[in-house]
């Protein structure tokens, strides 16, 4: 009787224990409002994170995702920039001071006496710049079964492996690692200009995300993005042209407190400039190190180098976006690998790009003249080897701050900028014709730096233009890395041709670059009076993807990876839409042999 008494003592004092069944049976009830609903804790959870919040506006949230977006997009932009920039900076000075370091007389007999440093140098070098030559067969194919950003990140895996090389140099690591870098250096350039062309397709999208085509990932209207790549390839540029002033680091701080003054490297030269008629630098002097570098040193050097090119790996693997989803990757490969073989070639019966293929060989031609004959045959020829960094600065920081100037595009023809850069170009060439600088003779130095500085301004000016100009042209995702592979093959084919010239004389090197600065002008002109005048170009078609035939999932044409909802099923049993009476199952296209003979066996 107690314990009874006690549950109604205990029901009355919590009626909601009651409710739920301490003291049901025992006749006190409670009603409960229906609209007051009594849950658990987890219950509760789920509600309010389910429910409606008043306080939540959408629209805003879009908002701040698509802003999102696009600062993710700038930065992806900007630290590929930025890896490429350390990469070719590291790749660039080791070699610059690899190959002074094996050209000193004392270097090589007291370290290397042996093994034959020169021979080894010129078998690199040939790896380097003949290499390239093949380019053209495999790197859609590269791009394409490994993406885009996967590229870029290999390839600067592959730099990076030539350095770690320079700690044992031997013929059998340099060499193969030359090689390496050479088969890489197409597909490591083709996919950079993808990769920033595609980005700035993609900021177009986050900044438009409202219109309707951007929501059903349908195609943009032509020339919507162009305003972007313009602004996109002038950072790129403008980033990467760093790596010139980059690569004289290990030379300027390191290397040059060991040269001789210029009045030992320059005793016995004659000639300088024009006037040289074989080879690069002609009588100068077999040793240039006063002191031979330690090799403790020579180690802490390369470390730092090798640490830089693990950064820029680091920059593009941890902070690049993709540049295509997912399901654009596998619709892109599915086009079949032969397809991917041949687009390319297919690709050159556009007239356009016929037209502007000199432009693309004298992009590779002006580099190298600015960095080999002219920094050598000119600047080193008349002011000593110790103001060879100096010079390759005042270019790099030109080229990099003059990269800005293709953003006149935004305002101004296209022509303005590409045209413009080339024929300052030539007017230098002439220059150049008439003036062979006096060895060891100082006063010359500020009209070299002007030189080289007017130089960095056209070369700035014809790499952004070429690549607005191409993105600006193709902007179909699934031709970009076609278009840019055959403009990268034709500048490697130009450093080929570069490699073999180098024991003609000067007035002749001079005569075949002012030569292609003036096809290369005039056929892109021509190229712009034939787009003016209408004239139909022929663009290769992209074969629609094909996806792998497996069982019934794959009978139709559509996409496999759209999965329709139950509502879209049923309307499609009750009646056929127009769009399905156009589909032609599998089994009828040529080429699906397992699906035919699965459907021949259904009729059956």
């Amino acid at each position: 009787m107690n314990y009874i008494h006690t549950c109604k003592d205990m029901a009355d004092i919590y009626p909601e224990a009651s409710i739920n069944g301490i003291a049901a049976d025992r006749g006190r009830n409670y009603a409960v409002q229906d609209d007051t609903p009594v849950l658990d804790g987890a219950n509760a959870q789920v509600e309010d994170f389910l429910g409606e919040k008043p306080d939540y506006d959408e629209e805003a949230e879009e908002k701040r995702y698509y802003r999102r977006k696009r600062l993710l997009t700038v930065k992806s932009v900007v630290f590929a920039s930025l890896g490429a920039a350390l990469t070719y900076g590291v790749y660039l000075g080791l070699l610059q001071m690899q190959l002074i370091l094996h050209y000193d007389e004392t270097y090589r007999d007291v370290k290397y006496s042996n093994i034959g440093l020169q021979d080894i140098d010129s078998k690199m070098l040939m790896g380097i710049n003949v290499t390239p030559i093949v380019a053209l067969l495999y790197t859609p194919v590269l791009i394409r079964f490994f993406g885009t950003k996967w590229m870029m990140f290999l390839s600067s895996g592959i730099y990076a492996l030539f350095v770690s090389t320079n700690y044992w140099e031997r013929y059998y690591t340099l060499v193969p690692s030359a090689t390496v870098i050479g088969v890489m250096i197409v597909p490591f350039w083709a996919s950079l200009g993808n990769y920033i062309t595609r980005m700035a397709q993609k900021y177009y999208e986050f900044v438009n995300y409202k219109e309707e085509n951007v929501r059903e990932q349908r195609r943009v209207p032509r020339g919507a993005s162009h305003r972007y790549i313009i602004i996109f390839q002038s950072i790129f540029y403008s980033l990467f042209h760093i790596s010139f002033v980059l690569a004289q680091l290990p030379v300027h701080f390191f290397l040059s407190k060991f040269f001789y003054s210029y009045n030992h490297t320059l005793f016995n030269v004659r000639d300088c400039g024009a006037a040289i008629q074989h080879g690069i630098l002609p009588n100068f002097n077999l040793t240039v190190l006063h002191t031979l570098p330690p090799s403790l040193n020579l180690i802490y050097v390369e470390s730092a180098l090798m640490g830089a090119a693990l950064v820029s790996m680091l920059l593009i693997l941890l902070l690049c976006g993709s540049a295509y989803r997912p399901t654009e990757e596998i619709d892109l490969r599915s086009i079949g690998w032969g397809n991917i073989f041949q687009l390319p070639f297919k690709h050159a019966r556009d007239y356009r790009l016929r037209c502007l293929a000199p432009y693309f060989l004298y992009s590779g031609f002006e580099v190298l003249f600015a960095c080999t004959c002219f920094a050598l045959c000119y600047g080193v020829c008349s002011l000593g080897l110790e103001s060879l960094p100096f010079l390759l600065t005042a270019y790099g920081i030109s080229a990099s701050f003059s990269s800005s100037l293709a953003l006149c595009m935004l305002r101004f023809p296209r022509q303005i900028p590409l045209v413009g850069g080339t024929l300052l170009h030539c007017c230098i060439l002439i220059g150049l014709f008439f003036w062979s600088p006096t060895p060891k003779l100082q006063s010359q130095k500020p009209l070299l730096y002007l030189v080289a500085i007017l130089w960095g301004v056209g070369s700035a000016l014809n790499k952004s233009g070429l690549s607005i100009i191409i993105g600006v042209f193709y902007e179909d995702k699934e031709r970009q890395d076609f278009v840019f592979t055959i403009y990268h093959w034709l500048q490697a084919l130009a450093i080929f041709i570069v490699y073999l010239w180098s024991g003609i004389p000067v007035t002749a090197k001079l005569g075949i670059m002012l030569a292609s600065a003036l096809i290369s002008v005039l056929s892109y002109l021509w190229m712009e009076h034939k787009l003016s005048c209408k004239v139909p170009y022929r663009v290769p078609k992209i074969p629609a993807p094909r996806h792998k035939v497996k069982g019934y999932r794959y009978m139709e044409e559509e996409n496999s990876d759209e999965s329709g909802s139950e509502g879209e099923k049923e309307q499609s049993e009750g009646g056929e839409s127009e769009e399905e009476d156009k589909t032609v199952p599998c089994y009828r296209q040529p080429g699906r042999k397992e699906c035919y003979e699965q459907a021949v066996g259904d009729e059956e």
